[in-house]
Parts: C-alpha cells; structure tokens; sequence
C-alpha cells in the first residue's frame, strides 16, 4: 500500500494532521491507530472521563505506569493515555488552556525560529470554533468547538467566590490577555445542534466528519512497528494487524504522533536514539539521536479532598446512582445537566511569590471525590481540588522495557528530583487550602480527608511525596531544536533523517503553564503548514530522480 504521508498515532496531533492534509483531494493519506474509532458512549458523554480514567477496566487508555519514584516514596505513578481515535482528548476532561503567553517567547528563544506566541496564536484561532465568536484572542470557524460549560454547578461558583476572597482576580478568559486568576474553563464541547453537550474530541472535530474521504485510509487496532527506513530517509512503516504483518509505504513523509511516551518508543525500535539505550536491547543503530526520550517534563499535581452533604456534586451510593441516573437522561434530551460536566469545572493560575513575572501554579476545582485517578472509591458525596506546579524543574526520560511495540515503554518522570519543585508545590498546597477553607465554601465543606491534621511543612511534604501523581501532561521526549540534544527542528523534522517528522507534544522543548491538549492541536495545524509549502519540492526530487 501506497501513500503520500503516513501518519502513526489518531490522537490530538494525529487526527488534526490526518483532516488537514487529506483535504488535498491530489494526496493520499494513511492514518495507523492502535486503538479502536473513538465514537462510544463514553466519549461522547463528558462525565464519562470517569470511567475511562481508571483503567478498570481498561477502556480506550494505554493505563501505563513509571518506575519507581524516588521523590515519591517509592511508589509508581500512573500514567492514563488515550487509546483510540482523538487520544487523550477522548478521555481527558476537555480543559480548553494555552498555557501563557510567554511560554513559546521562551521556546523562541530556545532556538526555535517561528514559535513564539505572536506566530503561533494564528493557529490557535485557526483551530477554534469558539462559542465566543471570532475576536482578538479566538476563533470562531474551525473544526474545534470550544464551550463554555453548559450546567456548571453552583459549588464551582463557590470556589470562585473562595479564591477571590483569598485576594485571586475574576478571570473569565484564561485564554485572553491575563492568565492569572480565577474563573471556570472553557472545555472542548459542542455548543448546539445534534451534538449539544457532546465531548468534542479532535477526532470528532477533524477526522469524523471527513473519514469517507476517497483518499483518506484510516486503520484502527492496528500496531506500528518500525519506521522503515532506506538509509537516511523514512520510507514506511511496518504494521501488524489481524495477526498479519506489512509494511505501508510513504511516497512524502512518515509522521509520528504517538505522544510523549510511544513516539520516542516507535523512534527507538526503529534504531533511531542513544546508542547506549539502543545497544542495551540489542537494536542496531541506524540513526544516532542521543535525545530520543530524553527531557521528560510533567505536572506532578496533589490533591485535597472533601466529603459534602450536598446533593449537586458527584457521589456514589443509592442516592448518588439516582442522582446519576437521572443526569444522564437529561444530557442525553438536551445536552445539560451533571453528566455535560468535565468534572474539573472550576480553575486558577497564580504566582507562589509577588516577585515572580507570571503564575507558576495552576488549580483545578472538581466536583468529586477524585482519589487514585478514580481508582480508590468513596461511598461519599464530595469534592476536590488540586495544585500542579506550572514549569517543574525535575527532568524524567522514556526507554525501552523490551523490543515489542505493543508493550508499555519505561517511564521514568523523576518527580521532585529538583529540591525547587518542592518547595513551589508546598506553597501551592498551603494557598489552595486557605481557598478550601474560605467562608464561600463553609455550605458544602465536610471532613477534609487525609490532610485534616496535617498543618506543618513536616506532613504536608509527606501527604505530598505519599498522594502526589501525575495530572496528565507529559511532554519534551522529542524536543524541538537546535542543540546537541534536540530531536526535532523547528519544522519538526527528525534531525538527520528525511521525511521524517515528530508531530505532539514530545517536541515541546519546556513544557507550557497549562494543560496541553490545546497547544498539541496548534502543533499539528502548523505542522500541516510546514508538509504543504514541503510536498512541491519533494515532488521535483523524486520526479528528478526517475528522469
């Protein structure tokens, strides 16, 4: 089988590129997808997270985990990641964030020509197909439809209320000119028609609506194997599907988008990284990229939680089952209600300290108990809040556990292998319970679990390296740019190999202040820019080439 561009990985960054490029009716385009189409239940209903998240049982999630964390006593983290068409966007909780402004200032000044945040928001209003309406920071005709929730419950407005008692402005655009504050999110749904209420994956909003397109061929449960290379030059892709294996071949490009953990696992088994990690599982070197899963950056994030009486947030038991019940009858009439919920409703951005230029600290406001990831159950209505630190200094890798691509990789984030990181989440965690306890919250405030008594520095940083797990943003693995250790230039081509790219969050050289679903779309939609102005002179060189 022939294509022009092959495409490994339907997630963010993969179902964009596949809708963008396939528009071209001239070109033919293969998208390869481990899991299955993305279009269940559970998808397309937002509370639905809930039961995905978990792993139990395993549903459209990689449920991956580390090795063990030093910093966290030990313990292995747990990694979710989305498998199926749109990827962690089909599981996460449609947060709709950039991050700030300066972030891709700094990847600008990094080395990486044409990513700073003038030269990127084009293409974040590209994407959006905001309820707001076309404007100075969104868009309003793209494929992505950004929402404001539709039934946020009334204790998100109380946490406002509680951070702004704590001295937090009203920011009712984290997405605007100021990030700093407090307000609820805009989240990734459809905002009318049919769909109202619905999650809007990016497969959803750029590969649904288009996969009868003559020259668009998308293969789900199907395993990438290898890129297949002809010296320095990517030429395909070994597959196994239906217990068969072949190769799908690419006359244009090859394009990774497997994520921060599986495409520096796809570059690796293709002979592609640090000869040391290589040679250690036997895998000759046809390529040598010492900074192949290297870089590893995530939000370590912590958690308090509480126990309410109050009848409008998430619990289980008889009465929470009703509640339940009856909310999930009334998203499916009119798109509303609990069940319309990302559950995480409610945020803010702050500074640990006035000194600092922008917030090194964001919240998340969930009306739930959220223990383990969902994995350890509470017969108990409640909610939750949790503080992540924006830009960690610690630095993980992903290697190789064995030479099958259908195994999990080795993970290895390194939390709060930086003393620095520490000390920013203890500051967090001692402002986020000053808002926990504010009078705003006094109505719905039960017992605090676990930390109730944990008022020094001495126990909280235990709680900390005790409970503190990712929330879900793992990046760098492939990093952009132009030293020694980059991955990827500033047009996401792998260095030294041709038609070869990188296209998620891998290649983000510093991880961004924010979630990273939004940013990951943008990448694709420029990377789409960079295969077309490309593709008119890859076609003179192979026409050339059989002259």
């Amino acid at each position: 089988m022939d294509f022009d561009y092959v495409i490994v990985g339907g997630g963010s960054g993969g179902s964009t590129l596949a809708g963008r490029l396939s528009a071209d009716p001239s070109v033919r385009v293969c998208l390869i997808e481990a899991g299955g189409d993305g279009k269940g239940v559970l998808v397309r209903a937002p509370l639905g997270t809930a039961a995905m998240l978990s792993g139990r049982p395993r549903i459209n999630n990689y449920c991956y985990q580390t090795v063990p964390q030093a910093g966290l006593n030990g313990r292995r983290g747990y990694q979710p990641r989305g498998r199926c068409l749109g990827g962690s966007s089909a599981i996460n909780a449609m947060l709709y964030l950039r991050g700030h402004r300066s972030d891709y200032d700094d990847w600008a000044r990094q080395g990486c020509a044409g990513w700073s945040f003038e030269e990127v928001l084009p293409y974040f209003k590209r994407a959006e197909g905001n309820q707001r309406g076309d404007g100075e920071w969104h868009g309003g005709q793209g494929p992505l439809q950004v929402a404001e929730q539709q039934s946020p419950r009334p204790i998100a407005e109380a946490f406002v209320r509680a951070a702004m008692e704590c001295g937090l402005p009203r920011n009712d655009d984290f997405n605007g000119p100021q990030q700093e504050g407090v307000g609820l999110y805009q989240v990734t749904q459809f905002h009318g028609g049919a769909k109202n209420g619905e999650r809007c994956s990016v497969a959803a909003a750029y590969l649904h609506p288009v996969m009868d397109r003559a020259n668009l061929n998308v293969m789900t449960d199907t395993q990438a194997l290898r890129v297949v290379l002809e010296g320095r030059r990517a030429v395909g892709v070994e597959i196994e599907r239906g217990g068969r294996r072949e190769v799908v071949k690419a006359r244009r490009e090859v394009v990774l988008c497997g994520g921060a953990f599986n495409s520096p696992q796809l570059l690796m088994l293709s002979g592609i990284g640090d000869p040391a990690e290589l040679q250690r599982h036997g895998i000759e070197v046809r390529h040598a990229l010492p900074g192949v899963g290297k870089n590893l950056q995530d939000h370590l994030d912590f958690i308090l939680s509480y126990k309410s009486k109050d009848s409008d947030v998430v619990g289980l038991g008889p009465m929470g089952a009703l509640r339940m019940t009856r909310a999930i009858l009334e998203w499916r009439k009119t798109g509303k209600g609990m069940a319309a919920s990302p559950l995480a409703e409610g945020g803010a951005f702050f500074r640990s300290s006035p000194a600092l230029a922008r917030p090194d600290l964001q919240l998340h406001f969930v009306i739930a108990i959220v223990d383990d990831h969902s994995r350890k159950m509470h017969f108990s209505a409640g909610y939750s809040c949790h503080v992540c630190v924006l830009r960690p200094k610690s630095r993980g890798e992903v290697g190789l556990v064995d030479l099958q691509a259908a195994s999990a990789p080795r993970i290895d984030p390194n939390y709060l292998s930086h003393p620095d990181d520490l000390a920013t989440l203890l500051a967090g965690t001692r402002e986020m319970r000053k808002i926990m306890r504010s009078p705003a919250l006094d109505r719905y405030r039960g017992a605090e679990l676990y930390t109730a008594d944990a008022e020094s520095d001495e126990a909280l940083t235990a709680h900390i390296r005790q409970r503190a797990d990712t929330i879900y943003h793992p990046v760098g693995t492939c990093k952009m740019g132009v030293d020694p250790m980059a991955v990827v230039d500033p047009q996401l081509r792998v260095h030294g190999i041709e038609g070869l790219r990188v296209v998620d969050a891998s290649v983000m050289p510093t991880i961004i202040g924010g979630n990273t679903n939004a940013p990951t779309i943008m990448i694709a939609e420029r990377a789409a820019d960079f295969m077309r102005a490309a593709a008119p002179a890859a076609a003179q060189v192979r026409e050339a080439a059989t002259v």
